[in-house]
């Protein structure tokens, strides 16, 4: 049992081949024979919590998910620490592409229903346009049976816009709350997802128009970037308090291990033995001054 245990330890590696005769080939043995695997550095916004399984064509079925748990999907060596777990959810893909006509009235879509999503922390609304299905994220007063309306079109006066709705920069007030920002013409809007938050409209200068985001940091956009009007729903997730250690548990956190400890940890108790007994001393005695001598001799 000790020699096949020994055996399955110990890593075969080919070395160059040597002929020790017609047919035959000598192969070494060398233990401790280590695999250098690279794995991705956490962050630069890439996300070890889960992977998607996006079909080609765009659809509101809620979609197939692999789990990842803080590895990577490559190595599978872990990278981020403290995930893992969690209440399995569906996933629905939001179309983040609000394009509507670039001239004429603005294109209107029908709210049918608004829902949650463990994905993320915004609500979604499942939207009508047309024959088309598609998920937005829900604005704070957004409900069933809303009418939004969509359109690229930049007038000369300000449309007064209704909560839910999604226009170019150039086409609202100064003032309006955003979310959902293009970032350049025609990209997807990536800016202002979180539940809860909104950019404002500052100013506008030339052809851009200078909105502030949920960091309080000012940036200056193109005109014609799409964004819709309103707050984000779901504006008590920052204060949502999780309760347990359970609840943490099934929002997919794994909890930390062996950073505490009882006696020397940061926050532990600090139970150390007293310093041993130390006896007083009398004061030293003052040092005889030496005597100097200045007659030359």
């Amino acid at each position: 049992m000790q020699s096949l245990t020994r055996l399955l330890n110990t890593a075969l590696t080919l070395q160059p081949v040597h002929r020790m005769g017609p047919g035959l080939v000598s192969m070494q043995q060398l233990r401790g024979k280590t695999k250098v695997v690279e794995k991705p550095l956490p962050g630069a916004g890439q996300q070890f919590r889960r992977t998607v399984h996006f079909p080609e064509e765009y659809t509101v079925e809620p979609l197939k998910i692999t789990h990842l748990a803080g590895r990577d999907p490559v190595s599978g060596r872990l990278v981020a620490k403290g995930i893992g777990g969690g209440i399995k959810q569906q996933y629905r893909w939001v179309k983040w592409v609000r394009d509507g006509p670039a001239n004429g009235a603005p294109q209107e879509e029908l709210v049918l229903e608004v829902m949650l999503d463990g994905c993320r922390t915004a609500k979604v609304a499942l939207v009508a346009v047309g024959d088309e299905l598609k998920y937005i994220l829900a604005t704070e007063n957004m409900k069933a049976g809303d009418l939004l309306k969509t359109s690229r079109v930049i007038p000369r006066i300000p449309v007064r816009p209704n909560e839910g709705d999604a226009y170019p920069l150039g086409a609202l007030p100064v003032g309006t709350r955003i979310h959902c920002l293009e970032k350049n013409p025609g990209q997807l809007c990536h800016l202002i997802h979180a539940a809860g938050t909104f950019g404002t409209i500052l100013r506008k200068f030339d052809d851009k128009v200078v909105v502030q985001l949920p960091s309080k940091r000012e940036f200056a956009f193109q005109r014609t970037c799409m964004a819709t009007v309103g707050r984000l729903s779901n504006t008590e997730h920052n204060k949502e308090h999780v309760g347990s250690a359970q609840r943490m548990r099934e929002l997919g956190n794994r909890p930390r291990s062996g950073l505490w400890k009882r006696k020397e940890g940061k926050h532990g108790r600090k139970i150390r033995r007293l310093p041993p007994m130390t006896t007083i001393s009398p004061p030293a005695a003052p040092k005889e001054e030496a005597l100097k001598l200045t007659l030359p001799l």
